[in-house]
Parts: structure tokens; C-alpha cells; sequence
């Protein structure tokens, strides 16, 4: 479940790195953080957290007192607009796997200092960050940073949710590593090769629902650290409806569904209920459209159809199909040969 933005789940740990940009230039930070009503001394408290949008204050502000959009973070300064660049080189693609490598490929003539790599692979699409030099003390900051925004970018380029299948980092676990559950709402590894986070790689072939208009008035402000809290995700009932599908053995509850998608019962059914629909209207749809390609297609007996169809019980699916079409299975198999749609398949 995604945090309130007034929560504080965002480490201090991260204002720190933003300090130590400014100490690094010589100037001094206290307009940054009394921007984001941050109190200098709380900066230095270890399990010290702040808000999202406090968290978006002090680093909009930073990026332009110190016209460097990166932060402190590469040998070289991304001066303000850099990423709006970026986003501008992308609005224009016709699907975001299409703006994602464009967003990866251009940032790489802004800094070499590391690599963005987009790849697709048996359904799940990865985003990877090579370090290419050693970043220091901003190394973390960084590294969660990009991931973030290239997350954000996504969400906000097709309007939607994009949940995460897993996130992993090329670094020990930091002290705040609770944290990352708020982050990277997925499965979080430290320590990795590399650093990259995964998604279901269906995203990547969705058209982008952003226009020029959109991207000016999303760039008044500096591109965003936050990941917007989006409630619709775009491919949940086309994904639910593929497990249940492919899947019947794994999907007579919830529990079984929810796992398969990478996320809780409890955030499963709120995201069915946000886009108006029940997880039991889902499964009643999907069987029933099984059942009858079943007795059209095939001459599979009854028992075996409900079977096949995710009903465990002969009888149960009798009703359920009657209630459904206003026949039974056999009548309605009847009904196709007299079409001439049932084969001799067994």
C-alpha cells in the first residue's frame, strides 16, 4: 500500500547527501532546507525521516541554487533543464519501451559517469544502472535517485501504476534499509552486481497518454524525485486475467493470484475495487469464457471441461454455466454442433 505523502518515510540520510553538495561547492545549504521546513539540526539525527513532498522542496531547491539537476552526484554538473531535455526527447515515442531507451541512450551524452540500460526478457523488463566510476558518498543517493526517476517518468508518460517485481542494489544494506520497503514497494536484494529493477515487460508496449502540453506544465518544476501514488494500473485486470487463464490450478484464491502478481491480497482487491470490478466477477468471466471455447472446441467431457475451466466440482459448474448462459454446458455444446463448431479434439 502506498504511504500518504505527509508520512515521513524518506531518510534523512538522503538531505544529507544534498549538504554535502553544497559543502562540496562551498556554499551553504540553509535555504534548501528551510525551504522544506527541515530544522539544520535534525539533519545529523541518525533515524531522522521527512516527507515526500518535503523530500521534493529541499531537492527542487537544490537543483537550482546549485544548477546542477544530479545533485553533486556525477564529475560534471547537469545545469537546470538537463532532464526536462530528456523528457522532451522522449514525449514524442510511441510506446514507453520506446521512450525508456531514448531516455537511457541520451543520458548517456550528459554523463558518462554511469550507464542506463533497458532490456526485455521472458515477460519481465529490466532496468539496469552500471556504475562506471566510484560516486563516493553520494553513491547511494544517487543510484536510488535515478531509479526513482526513471520510475516516476515512467508512471507519469502512460497515466499508470507500473508495480515493481523486484529491486536490487550494488551496495550493503544501508542503515535505513527498512526504508526501501516504502521506496521499492517489491522484493529488495543489497549487495547485487548491479543495480536494477524489474517490472512486468507488458508495460513497455502501452502508448504514451502524455502530450507536449503536459510535459511544459510538469516541467515548471524540477522532474520529480517522487514516484506519483497512481491508483490505476492500466494492465491489473489484463494481467489478472492472464493468470486466470493460464493458470487455474493457481488461482482458486486470492492468496494463490496475489502472489503471482508480486503483491498483497489486501492491495490486490483495493486496485480491483478502485477500477470497479470484483476478483470473483474476474474469475466467473474468465471461466466461463474457458468452458465455452472448451465445448465449442473440443469433445472433451463435461467433468474434464469444469476441470479444465478452474470449477473443481462437476456439478457446481452445471449451475454456475446454467446461471450464466441460461443453459447447461451440454445443451450449449449441442447448440455449437449444430454450427459446426466442435471438432473431434479430445
Amino acid at each position: 500500500m502506498h504511504p500518504s505523502p505527509r508520512i515521513a518515510a524518506t531518510p534523512m540520510a538522503f538531505v544529507r547527501c544534498i549538504v554535502e553538495a553544497y559543502r562540496q561547492r562551498g556554499l551553504n545549504p540553509d535555504a534548501a532546507l528551510q525551504a522544506a521546513q527541515i530544522p539544520p539540526a535534525q539533519v545529523w539525527e541518525p533515524n531522522a525521516r521527512i516527507t515526500s513532498s518535503q523530500m521534493e522542496r529541499v531537492s527542487g531547491h537544490a537543483m537550482r541554487e546549485l544548477d546542477d539537476e544530479a545533485l553533486g552526484w556525477f564529475s560534471r554538473r547537469l545545469p537546470w533543464g538537463s532532464y526536462g531535455m530528456l523528457a522532451r526527447a522522449s514525449i514524442s515515442s510511441p510506446t514507453l519501451g520506446a521512450a525508456l531507451q531514448r531516455w537511457c541512450r541520451h543520458h548517456g551524452l550528459l554523463t558518462d559517469d554511469v550507464g542506463l540500460h533497458l532490456q526485455a526478457h521472458d515477460g519481465t523488463a529490466t532496468l539496469t544502472l552500471q556504475e562506471r566510476r566510484d560516486l563516493g558518498t553520494l553513491r547511494e543517493f544517487c543510484q536510488v535517485s535515478l531509479l526513482r526517476n526513471m520510475l516516476g517518468l515512467a508512471s507519469w508518460l502512460i497515466d499508470s501504476r507500473i508495480p515493481l517485481r523486484s529491486a536490487r542494489f550494488a551496495f550493503p544494506p544501508p542503515a535505513h534499509a527498512e526504508a526501501y520497503r516504502v521506496l521499492f514497494p517489491a522484493a529488495v536484494a543489497f549487495d547485487a552486481p548491479l543495480t536494477a529493477m524489474a517490472f512486468d515487460a507488458a508495460y513497455l508496449a502501452l502508448p504514451l497518454r502524455r502530450d507536449e502540453a503536459a510535459l511544459n506544465q510538469m516541467l515548471r518544476h524540477a522532474l520529480p524525485l517522487l514516484v506519483q501514488h497512481y491508483r490505476r494500473d492500466r494492465l491489473l485486470l489484463e494481467r489478472v486475467r492472464l493468470w486466470l487463464r493460464t493458470q487455474p490450478e493457481h488461482t482458486h484464491n486470492a492468496h494463490g493470484l496475489a502472489d503471482l502478481l508480486h503483491m498483497s491480497v489486501r492491495t490486490l482487491h483495493r486496485h480491483l475495487r478502485d477500477q470497479g470490478v470484483t476478483l470473483q466477477a474476474l474469475k466467473d468471466g474468465v471461466r466461463h469464457e474457458r468452458a465455452q471455447e472448451l465445448l465449442q472446441r473440443t469433445a472433451l467431457p463435461i467433468e474434464q471441461v469444469a476441470a479444465a475451466s478452474g470449477f473443481r466440482h462437476e456439478k457446481s459448474f452445471i449451475r454456475a454455466f446454467r446461471q450464466h448462459t441460461g443453459m447447461t454446458p451440454a445443451a450449449f455444446r449441442r447448440q455449437s454442433r449444430l454450427h459446426g463448431t466442435v471438432t473431434d479434439a479430445a
